[in-house]
């Protein structure tokens, strides 16, 4: 039986204030996704860490189009675009338009663009539908030490939109190759000025590094795995999600891949490195045989705070193909205790996001007035005159 609570009488004007605040207080409290039903709430399947809205020539699905897709079985999404546009050369491929990086020999170049048009389309929407949305920025070129500039200029071009950045890519697979200008690389500078700058606003970052190259001759010495792991050391204090475990269409996992995730995990001071395992072909490779299942199910097991789930697709047309990656993982899932396998749904995303939610709009509300800088005057030439 509930207790009965005394109150002294309040004048009438403060109860009309106070009745609706309380009750506003109990729908959040109820209702952690705005805008759902208890039965939608119940019926949500996945917060999605990864997704593209739009494609590598900067088309894809209406956002509001995409709400209907997600329905009630994905809660949330973090939302991007992909910074790089595929250029159609007519002397190449003459009237057939590529839309993917393989369907042309010709190269890809930074599309700076893709921010703002991520950024328009959240803003086109209503506060409870923006509520189930994390922008990520993406439109830089990660080898330029101005990319930083770009991202602080987007924050405060669009205050309380952004809440990450990526996800973007160091080595990639046939795509590093094809980028117009100097490669991206892990130990240049310029991610690292970056990844500070994460650090001080809280941005989320997800970054794509594959762990090995394609194709790799037997003894060939891996790299990769020596950069990724300097780059995390340098940045402990910046929060990362490794997109993919570093696995590719091409690039396959590792030899004991798992066992050193596992020791890498354990290492206190890597605290602030997530792994999400969106895309079908990652899920290809965790689902080949039942003791790769079973060895990735331990490790997710053993540290179910440091998982994330996401789809990985792109500018999907219906709700089916957007969410097959579920059915694909279904013999993980089977392996996951339960705490596990709701926090690699769920939870991890929930903790992630919102702690960056409110790191990235203090860190707005403390700059977005900031005076701009005044460069100084350069001759048209470039040569100053004597």
């Amino acid at each position: 039986m509930m207790k009965q609570i005394c109150v002294k009488k309040t004048p009438t004007s403060t109860l009309l204030f106070a009745k609706p605040l309380i009750v506003a207080v109990f729908f959040l409290f109820l209702y952690p996704y705005p805008g759902f039903s208890q039965a939608s709430k119940d019926s949500v399947l996945l917060n999605d860490s990864h997704f593209h809205l739009t494609n590598y020539v900067q088309e894809g699905t209406d956002i509001h189009k995409f709400l209907e897709i997600m329905g009630n079985k994905v809660g949330r999404v973090a939302l991007f675009g992909i910074p790089l546009q595929q250029m159609w050369n007519y002397n190449n491929s003459g009237n057939f338009a590529p839309t993917y990086y393989l369907a042309s020999d010709d190269p890809l170049y930074y599309y700076s663009f893709t921010d703002a048009y991520i950024a328009m389309a959240y803003r086109s929407l209503t506060k409870e539908q923006q509520a189930r949305f994390d922008p990520m920025i993406t439109g830089f070129n990660p080898a330029d030490m101005y990319a930083t500039d770009h991202i602080k200029r987007v924050l405060t071009t669009f205050p309380g939109v952004f809440t990450g950045i990526g996800e973007f890519s160091i080595h990639k697979e046939f795509v590093s190759s094809k980028v117009a200008g100097p490669v991206a690389t892990l130990n240049n500078p310029a991610l690292d000025r970056i990844l500070d700058f994460c650090a001080e606003s809280g941005l989320l970052v997800i970054l794509h590094n594959d762990i090995n190259m394609p194709f790799p001759k037997s003894g060939q010495e891996n790299w990769d795995i020596e950069q990724i792991k300097a780059l995390f050391a340098r940045h402990r204090n910046t929060p990362i999600i490794w997109a993919h475990c570093g696995v590719g269409r091409i690039v396959r996992p590792v030899k004991d891949q798992m066992a050193m995730l596992d020791k890498a995990l354990g290492n206190p001071q890597s605290g602030n490195i997530y792994i999400d395992i969106s895309w079908s072909e990652v899920a290809k490779y965790v689902t080949e045989t039942p003791e790769a299942t079973a060895n990735v199910a331990a490790v997710i097991n053993k540290y179910p705070d440091r998982f994330l789930m996401g789809t990985d697709e792109v500018a999907p047309s219906n709700q089916a193909s957007y969410l097959k990656i579920l059915d694909l993982y279904k013999p993980l899932f089977e392996k996951l205790t339960p705490e596990a396998k709701q926090k690699l749904l769920k939870g991890n995303y929930e903790r992630l996001f919102d702690a960056a939610r409110v790191k990235v709009r203090a860190w707005e509300k403390a700059h977005v007035n900031d005076p701009k800088k005044i460069p100084p005057a350069t001759p048209s030439s470039g040569i100053e005159k004597n």
